[in-house]
């Protein structure tokens, strides 16, 4: 609860920046996949001793997830807070990367010479590669993710334009209503949202079994459950130890950067595509740049394991209400602020049932993979150059990083920090088509 209501301060206090000196899009910021990656495989070069001395108490039972809360005052061993910190120095090097590229113009730069075979793929692959997510989420049970999914795909696209005429208002002048908005498909994630956590709630209530979870992610929401957070806190930086600024850490936290940041750029294109705005021009990807790199140096120094980035998920989310406003997006950042300020509240959203975010997750990343096709219409997609291109950037963005996955060992170059570099890049799927797509589309001629 602690470390999400830091979090949420931090994405709160990153979009009212990116929504009003930003990019100006109606963004939610959000700590991204592209962060979580690096900071497993920072995590996991332990030291031999505590990775022994955690596996042994994992194995004792009732004590799997006895060490989950990091806060100063829950009883765990100093190497896991030093763990934590060396986490938030990464998060740290990365706003600070961030910045500089936004403030150099290398993300103008690089957007401007992104054509269709670089986006096409890019945002294809944005969307595919949260499907073991998704599938792991829907797993708990299928029958109410496929509920959530059923109803979101009623609602904006069979009765997206259903108009409701309670829905209309009176003009200022004359005694004639504007037309009604289409009122299920501006809500149709949040009606579908609501009504199946209504259901899960019943459900629970009656004491029917209807989550299936193993027993490790049963005993955390236990202890979430049970957690007795406070009411208020005002995070503040340095309230758990500073970050520790390690050759680890900054290697780590440039892969996190250069991830982050291409993730981000497509998010800008995907937003405005979505929108049917015209593309972002380069200096507001620099701006949204630098104000992504201020809620990561933010969110570092408040001791979270992530930074901030654009949400795909919400900016998908957008295209499918077609409801896109910078207002809106500042009350939901208004929000995440107040729940980070009661660690007690943002708890609460441990109690949303994984099925929901996994309907949600289908729902809605499947509209990043379907924008990226549809940049193909924008090139020749009969000539045998882009064929390869194409297939050859998504083919290989999915193999690497679960050839690395399985033998991360393979990855030796005498040097720890910059195998965690190369392994933190690597692991990326986004980063790994961004990169050969825009390296073989400027290189290769045709």
């Amino acid at each position: 609860s602690e470390l999400l209501a830091r979090s949420l301060f931090a994405c709160g206090i990153s979009t009212v920046l990116q929504t009003s000196l930003g990019s100006r899009l109606p963004l939610v910021q959000i700590p991204s996949f592209e962060y979580l990656v690096p900071a497993m495989v920072l995590s996991s070069h332990l030291s031999p001793v505590y990775t022994r001395i955690t596996s042994l108490q994992n194995s004792l039972p009732g004590t799997a997830m006895a060490s989950t809360c990091p806060a100063p005052h829950c009883a765990i061993t100093g190497s896991r807070v030093a763990s934590l910190r060396e986490v938030s120095g990464a998060v740290l090097v990365s706003g600070l990367v961030q910045l500089v590229l936004g403030v150099s113009g290398m993300c103008g730069w690089a957007a401007r010479h992104c054509g269709p075979m670089v986006l096409a793929p890019s945002l294809s692959i944005i969307g595919l590669s949260a499907y073991k997510e998704a599938a792991f989420f829907c797993s708990t049970n299928w029958g109410i993710a496929l509920l959530l999914v059923l109803l979101a795909v009623t609602f904006s696209q069979h009765l997206g334009s259903c108009r409701l005429p309670f829905c209309a208002w009176p003009q200022a002048q004359g005694g004639s209503t504007e037309p009604s908005v289409p009122t299920l498909r501006t809500f149709s994630v949040l009606l579908p949202f609501a009504g199946v956590c209504i259901v899960c709630a019943i459900l629970s209530h009656l004491h029917i079994p209807w989550e299936s979870l193993d027993l490790a992610v049963a005993q955390l929401s236990w202890a979430n459950s049970t957690f007795h957070a406070p009411w208020l806190r005002i995070p503040y930086a340095g309230e758990w130890g500073w970050p520790l600024l390690t050759p680890r850490a900054l290697a780590v936290g440039i892969a996190m950067a250069i991830g982050c940041s291409m993730n981000s750029v497509g998010c800008y294109v995907l937003c405005g595509r979505l929108l049917q705005a015209p593309r972002l021009a380069p200096h507001a990807c620099n701006r949204g740049l630098c104000t992504e790199g201020l809620g990561s140096l933010l969110a570092g120094l408040l001791g979270t394991p992530g930074g901030t980035a654009a949400s795909i998920a919400n900016t998908c989310a957008t295209g499918l209400t077609q409801a896109g406003s910078r207002p809106s997006v500042q009350v939901s950042a208004l929000a995440c602020v107040v729940l980070g300020m009661s660690p007690r509240l943002a708890g609460l959203l441990t109690r949303i049932p994984l099925a929901v975010h996994g309907g949600v997750l289908c729902v809605t990343y499947a509209v990043a993979v379907g924008t990226g096709i549809s940049y193909f219409q924008y090139a020749d997609i009969d000539s045998g150059r882009n064929i390869f291109i194409v297939g050859f950037a998504m083919f290989m963005a999915l193999l690497v990083p679960r050839w690395l996955g399985a033998a991360p060992a393979h990855l030796v170059t005498g040097w720890v920090p910059l195998d965690l570099l190369f392994l933190s890049l690597l692991m990326v799927p986004v980063f790994l088509t961004g990169f050969l797509s825009f390296f073989l589309e400027n290189t290769v001629s045709g």
